[in-house]
């Protein structure tokens, strides 16, 4: 895997199987299953010795490799007396693997796991609160990622943020001056972006669209619907219905592809990249796509910062709660996410941004290696981003529910229901069912770019 890939689904999206079998066997583990057992006690200033396991998510490859054996080797030399076993899993069966690790109570001390793993384990009694073993670290990390493995009804923080990102707006100028609008008075509202879309439709006669994704709950959250409070789901509100029959709107005056309703539609950012829509999302590194799929099209495209609040992917660190060395897994757990480490990651995995607060305030720290312009002033965009980027989608929403808010969306933009009925059936749906619980699915090979939204994801694949 030669380029360092992760989709949104890969971030933040999945399966309900891990969480099945976790439930299933919950009483087989120690704690309840509703709070956190008592963890092993943590003394970060002991002395640090013996023997961890490290466990990485598809990493193990040419780019990867040298530096975790660096990184391994750096932290031994530091601490005589101390061994760091890394294993590597691949991408696909990763699910089944930390299922198969939990059940048995085989977990690594120290793991690469996103959010929603973190959150089926922490169900279980399985990740440590690295808020009550060392509250001072917390403080170094950037605040969408502490949140991220923060959790409603938990008062503690159960993973290290440690590559994010989020994405950007990626404009075809070409067909705003086509098509009569001015490429420099790009949409930064949604009341603007509505309103050239409309417009963009019209001059030319629905073959160009400018929106061409329907609305998922995500969007709902960038725009500052309350999607999911205490314990359920809030989504059918006035604003969140004034959105949807927007894209009721939209759909009916031919502003967005038709084919955006069906199974078989291929994405925005193919469509795109084939020059049949003039707007997508990606990470920094779409000029990169656009080099090897449409190199015509480069020119003739401009960045802006997402409408909204961003949206935050993130692949994080956790510990064991039951590591039988959690003084060695904690201070490991730290080095793998310190600022120095991140700096070192990001660099490989460009268009990815490291978790640690000091970073993202001095980007040229990992921005200077990136010897493509476009892409390096896409990652100081992205780095600002962070600032506000958050997860959209919460933890307990599932692929069902995702499908089935899809359809109703769907049969409102169609003209079947309206607007409010969509989303009040679709809240109805989720709320009995925001017990069943999901993870997601694993990174791969693939294009380097974040692209999608499932719950809270990057598109298909991983470093």
């Amino acid at each position: 895997m030669g380029n360092f890939t992760i989709g949104r689904r890969q971030l933040l999206g999945g399966t309900a199987a891990l969480a099945t079998v976790l439930a299933a066997s919950a009483c087989g583990m120690s704690g309840s299953g509703n709070k956190p057992s008592s963890q092993a006690s943590v003394n970060p200033s002991a002395k640090l010795e013996g023997s961890i396991q490290f466990q990485t998510w598809s990493l193990k490859n040419e780019k990867f490799t040298p530096y975790f054996n660096k990184l391994v080797k750096s932290f031994e030399k530091e601490h005589p007396g101390t061994t760091i076993k890394w294993v590597d899993q691949p991408g696909e069966g990763y699910e089944e693997k930390v299922q198969q690790q939990a059940t048995a109570g085989q977990l690594p001390d120290v793991i690469n796991i996103p959010p929603n793993f973190a959150w089926q384990l922490l169900k279980a009694n399985k990740v440590m609160d690295l808020k009550k073993a060392d509250a001072a670290a917390i403080n170094t990390y950037i605040k969408g990622g502490i949140d991220a493995y923060t959790y409603d009804g938990y008062d503690g923080v159960y993973g290290y943020p440690w590559y994010l990102g989020t994405d950007l707006n990626w404009w075809n100028t070409e067909a705003f001056e086509k098509y009569g609008l001015d490429p420099k008075k790009l949409p930064t509202t949604l009341d603007e972006l509505y309103a050239q879309a409309i417009t963009m439709a019209e001059k030319s006669h629905g073959t160009m669209p400018l929106i061409s994704i329907a609305p998922a709950l995500g969007d709902l959250a960038a725009q500052g619907v309350k999607v999911y409070k205490d314990g359920k789901f809030t989504f059918n509100t006035d604003q969140a219905v004034e959105i949807i029959q927007k894209y009721v709107e939209l759909y009916a005056k031919k502003a967005m592809p038709p084919e955006v309703l069906q199974n078989n539609y291929l994405g925005n950012s193919k469509l795109f990249l084939q020059g049949k829509v003039a707007w997508t999302t990606g990470s920094a590194s779409f000029p990169v796509d656009l080099k090897k799929s449409a190199p015509k099209l480069l020119p003739h495209v401009a960045m802006t910062t997402r409408i909204g609040v961003p949206p935050l992917f993130v692949q994080g660190i956790c510990v064991s709660a039951d590591s039988k060395n959690p003084n060695l897994a904690l201070a490991f757990a730290q080095y793998v996410t310190n600022n120095a480490n991140q700096v070192d990651f990001v660099k490989l995995a460009q268009g990815f941004l490291p978790g640690t607060k000091e970073a993202n305030e001095n980007t040229d720290s990992f921005t200077s290696v990136i010897s493509d312009p476009q892409m390096k002033k896409a990652a100081e965009a992205l780095a600002d981003e962070m600032k506000s980027a958050k997860i959209g989608e919460p933890m307990a929403y599932t692929d069902a529910m995702k499908a089935y808010v899809g359809q109703q969306i769907s049969s409102a933009m169609r003209g079947d229901i309206s607007a409010k009925d969509a989303l009040d059936r679709a809240v109805k749906y989720c709320n009995p069912r925001h017990q069943v619980i999901f993870l997601l699915a694993p990174p791969c090979c693939g294009t380097s770019r974040i692209v999608v939204r499932s719950p809270t994801s990057p598109k298909d694949c991983a470093p």
